[in-house]
């Protein structure tokens, strides 16, 4: 079917639903689908708010899945709709075909009184989202969601990893973009690697929830290496790994996979190397070590370090914890680089001390809770040894330092000295302001009082 026919298809089965035909609106999400644009690409085109083209979306997918005997969503919409075309011409030696309370047949129109003989599917889950956190409050990261949603739904990109210290708000960041474009997916999985399982548990489950097959089917399905990528090549799947690091061999350079976890790193080639239509995000303290912090224009591959939140949001996160009467000046603003983690952690601190900051900060105090602590240590025993000698020695400085500096200050050869910066940089554990290098504030109170 041609864009007219598709169209006049689908204003014949939501009239005998609803009584009413397609409306602007409902044609024009209709046309932008078929036209394979994003919601946001249809509210700007039609003039309409982005809100409204949503929820045009999904009642349409609702009607059509209940007329149609499957489900359908923005994904998949073409392609149902031609399957019913089809089951229409392969049952023209009948006076009408029935499809739900829908009737055809060359006499005109029969009024949808005969009730739905196929209803759609409902053991069929398009979404696996069981594992995804609730974080409350999302405080504001627009310019992040709309790269991400620009590298994922126009640029098509692959495999994307989104970085940064713990506490920053990348799993947030990555719940709130999932939320808002879920429904441009046939599929939509999150898996915690908190406790990562073997890769063949793993794809055990993930096949489950592709095909709904029973447990030895699914095992049976994992000889075959391709059969997710086939899948991934079929069908518009979005794929989301929290914790990332946990793959990862603790004591070495950022992104070296532990042994048992080389299967999940072969996995990950394939998205890389293999032409598909879906999208896997990977969220975690450091990438992977073949994943570049910055990618080349048309790269399937993208990696997304997330830093600090602004001042004014920072200030706010401090009011939502009634504290008003800090300034941009303040050292809570400026010690402790935005991490939300951090930030909340401490205006908890201070809410149970008493409230009052003057005090609390008096001498240029850094406070450092327990739980920020605690975060700091476990990060910080993943760091090789040679990473640690260099933030000794940047723990030491009073200013930024060039490379220069520091090669020559390091007791290690230039190459493992070089190596351990990259390395500190893919975790987010040094700065490097005017390509001169130091440690964040909080990070280097951490190293002073706690280490040295």
């Amino acid at each position: 079917m041609n864009l007219k026919e598709m169209l006049n298809l689908a204003d014949r089965i939501v009239f005998a639903k609803t009584g009413h035909h397609l409306d602007d609106l409902q044609e024009a999400v209709l046309r932008g689908t078929l036209e394979r644009e994003t919601y946001q690409r249809i509210a700007k085109e039609y003039d309409y708010s982005e809100s409204s083209v949503r929820n045009a979306g999904s009642q349409l997918w609702h009607i059509l899945s209940e007329e149609l005997g499957e489900e359908v969503n923005k994904s998949n919409f073409r392609s149902a709709m031609e399957r019913f075309q089809f089951s229409l011409f392969s049952n023209v030696v009948q006076d009408h075909v029935q499809v739900g309370s829908l009737n055809f047949c060359g006499e005109g129109r029969h009024p949808p009184d005969i009730p739905n003989r196929h209803p759609p599917n409902r053991e069929v889950c398009s979404q696996e989202l069981s594992e995804m956190p609730d974080l409350g409050v999302f405080y504001d990261r627009t310019l992040e969601l709309e790269t991400l949603s620009d590298w994922i739904l126009n640029e098509r990109c692959r495999l994307i990893a989104i970085t940064g210290m713990s506490g920053i708000g990348k799993t947030a960041l990555v719940s709130q973009l999932v939320q808002q474009i879920k429904d441009e997916f046939e599929s939509v999985f999150w898996c915690s690697l908190a406790s990562p399982p073997t890769f063949s548990d793993w794809q055990n489950r993930l096949l489950k929830f592709f095909s709904k097959s029973p447990t030895d089917r699914s095992f049976h399905l994992t000889s075959e290496p391709l059969f997710v990528i086939h899948y991934l090549q079929q069908y518009r799947c979005l794929l989301v790994l929290d914790d990332l690091h946990n793959l990862f061999v603790s004591g070495e350079l950022a992104g070296k996979y532990q042994a048992e976890c080389q299967d999940y790193q072969s996995f990950f080639k394939q998205v890389e190397n293999l032409s598909h239509q879906s999208c896997v995000l990977l969220i975690g303290w450091e990438p992977s070590i073949e994943l570049p912090p910055s990618a080349k224009q048309n790269s399937p591959l993208r990696t997304l370090q997330l830093t600090g939140l602004d001042i004014a949001t920072t200030r706010k996160i401090l009011q939502d914890y009634e504290l008003t009467e800090i300034d941009e000046n303040s050292p809570l603003i400026d010690c402790y680089d935005g991490n939300p983690f951090w930030v909340k952690s401490l205006a908890s601190q201070i809410q149970e001390l008493g409230g009052f900051v003057p005090d609390i900060l008096k001498n240029d105090t850094l406070l450092l809770p327990e739980d920020v602590k605690c975060i700091l240590r476990q990060q910080y025993d993943r760091l090789s040894e040679t990473e640690k000698q260099v933030m000794v020695l940047l723990a030491g400085e009073s200013e930024p330092i060039s490379l220069g500096g520091l090669l020559e200050m390091a007791i290690m050869p230039p190459a493992d000295c070089l190596n351990s910066i990259q390395s500190l940089l893919r975790r987010c554990w040094l700065e490097k302001p005017d390509n001169l290098y130091r440690l964040p504030k909080a990070i280097k109170q951490y190293i002073i009082h706690h280490l040295i």
